[in-house]
């Protein structure tokens, strides 16, 4: 095995890095802390680290003096008492390199067991230089609370932000030529069915379906079956097809047990609820919390249910793959998201879709494809309203695909703006 391990840290020093796209990911290569990257499996971490590689070299760093490992290399088939290999292999081959001047890159290392242990006599007794990758945000939790507490930085990488996409497609975010403008919906509508998974941006729709059928496999049994020894598969897959199905709505674990219960499936309703967090937590979903000023209340509440990627969505779930609704309002979740905001759901006498809660302020936001039609633009009103009157907020926001204008309701301004034109200026500010 330590033979095996000298041979990809030579083989990966020795090749020439893949060709790069920057992200709107900034990650200070010097912070002498283990820095952390967790995200969807198949969201850029590894192009990430291959870009902090890439910035090394540049400022001169020798390539002797990186070590880069993927723990999703079958060759690499450790068990935690291997670990320290690692260490032997690089001193080894390199012994008249001080360990403090080496750069230490490790992707996926949770596909070994208390790797947070070896990770942090690294960095306790050798270098400070650890960057580390993981595709289950138990890493951002449990594992890291506990064994790296006070030692790491953690940044959450998603697929691609909307922004992000045009810089990809090699388009201009520039609104005001009209061309410029019409190209930039063009995308967005591309944006919205394909999704922002960085790998598929350059395949067809054929092509693109089956590689996004493949990572939804991958997430299920690697990710989850494999991670935290799922024995009934069966269940999992059921809980993750109504989770799908039921997207941008309140998610009932209780009523997907009794679902599976009239079909003559035996499973605890505690296991059910396991699962759901067990697809939070390795980033196939995210949930989202019913606003309520008692932090208890709002985690006792049903949660709304989204999924990591659009283009996941309409691949999995063909009924949604047409519903451009359905579809905008999981967008619209991402990008705040992807932008750090805290985000809720209100819901009283009527619904609005989302609290958003940045910097002390609250933004009651209602999504809508189109609000041409007089009772689609009266509800989306009164929740939005309700909300804003409930928050004592003076600024409501209707996001929309392609529609513009301003209502004052009362005291409450309310913007009604396309999605694409909010997330490429209004989030910038």
């Amino acid at each position: 095995m330590k033979h095996i391990i000298k041979e990809i840290i030579l083989e990966n020093q020795n090749s020439a890095l893949p060709s790069l796209i920057k992200r709107n990911i900034t990650i200070e290569l010097n912070l002498k802390m283990i820095v952390s990257l967790v995200g969807a499996r198949r969201s850029g971490k590894t192009y990430i680290l291959y870009d902090l590689i890439s910035q090394l070299k540049h400022k001169g760093i020798s390539k002797e003096n990186i070590l880069f490992l993927n723990f999703e290399d079958e060759r690499l088939n450790l068990t935690t008492n291997d670990l320290d290999l690692i260490i032997q292999a690089y001193t080894e081959l390199f012994p008249d390199i001080e360990l403090n001047t080496v750069y230490f890159f490790f992707d996926e290392i949770q596909n070994v067991d208390d790797w947070e242990k070896f990770v942090r006599r690294i960095f306790d007794t050798k270098s400070r230089n650890i960057f580390i990758t993981g595709s289950n945000s138990k890493l951002l939790s449990t594992e890291i609370a506990t064994a790296l507490r006070g030692r790491t930085i953690t940044y959450e990488i998603y697929p691609l932000s909307f922004s992000e996409y045009l810089l990809f497609n090699n388009v201009k975010q520039d609104l005001y030529p009209q061309k410029n403008k019409s190209t930039i919906i063009h995308y967005f509508e591309k944006f919205l069915t394909n999704g922002g998974f960085p790998e598929i941006v350059f395949f067809d729709d054929r092509i693109r379906i089956k590689i996004l059928q493949q990572y939804y496999n991958v997430m299920i049994f690697r990710d989850i079956v494999e991670r935290y020894q799922v024995s009934n598969i069966d269940a999992l897959r059921f809980l993750i097809k109504k989770m799908f199905a039921s997207v941008t709505k309140p998610f009932s674990v209780n009523k997907t047990y009794n679902d599976l219960k009239s079909l003559g499936y035996k499973i605890s309703n505690k296991y059910l609820y396991s699962y759901f967090t067990y697809c939070n937590d390795s980033y196939l979903s995210q949930s989202v919390n019913k606003f309520d000023f008692s932090e208890i209340r709002q985690a006792k509440s049903e949660k709304k249910t989204y999924i990591i990627d659009t283009g996941l969505l309409s691949a999995i779930e063909f009924s949604i793959s047409k519903n451009k609704g359905k579809l905008l309002e999981n967008l619209v979740f991402l990008e705040f998201l992807k932008s750090n905001k805290d985000i809720y759901y209100f819901k009283h006498n009527y619904e609005c879709d989302f609290i958003i809660h940045s910097n002390g302020d609250y933004l009651p936001v209602q999504v809508s494809y189109d609000i041409h039609n007089t009772k689609t633009k009266e509800r989306e009103l009164n929740g939005l309203i309700e909300a804003c009157q409930y928050l004592k907020s003076d600024k409501g926001l209707i996001i929309t695909f392609d529609q513009e204008e301003n209502i004052k309701h009362n005291s409450i301004d309310i913007d009604v703006i396309p999605a694409y034109k909010y997330f490429l200026t209004k989030e910038k500010k």
